[in-house]
């Protein structure tokens, strides 16, 4: 059983009081600390809540560009890197480069979600890339 609060609402709570409460009863020279802090309290309330979500999703899109069954034991580091050496290498069987790109594309996206939300609704379509 989740005790509540969690830990994605008690970050919420902590930037809200920093954004609404302290940052007008500080002096301005601190006024830009408060809104940093403010700040990193909501990319932690997005990385607690969207990380593992996320984190499944790459492992499923890393798998499957790989051919890596869905049961295999390797730590989504270890794809990661065999991902990299297999792009480098141009070396994907069966997978068009747009459907390699829409994935890349994907995993992307989930992470602005956490850092840099408003960015993730980024399609890719502008990247500008050789087709």
């Amino acid at each position: 059983m989740q005790y509540r609060p969690t830990a994605a609402e008690l970050l919420h709570d902590i930037s809200a009081l920093l954004s609404d409460e302290v940052l007008d009863q500080v002096s301005v020279a601190v006024q830009h600390k408060v809104r940093v802090a403010a700040n990193i309290a909501q990319i932690l309330e997005r990385e607690v809540t969207l990380a593992g979500p996320n984190a499944d999703r790459e492992l499923a899109i890393t798998r499957g560009l790989l051919g890596v069954p869905a049961g295999d034991p390797a730590p989504l580091a270890e794809l990661r890197a065999r991902l990299a050496d297999s792009l480098r290498a141009g070396d994907l069987p069966g997978h068009d480069d747009d459907e390699v790109w829409n994935a890349l594309v994907q995993i992307a996206k989930d992470d602005l979600a956490i850092s840099k939300p408003g960015h993730d609704g980024w399609t890719g379509d502008d990247w500008g890339r050789q087709s």
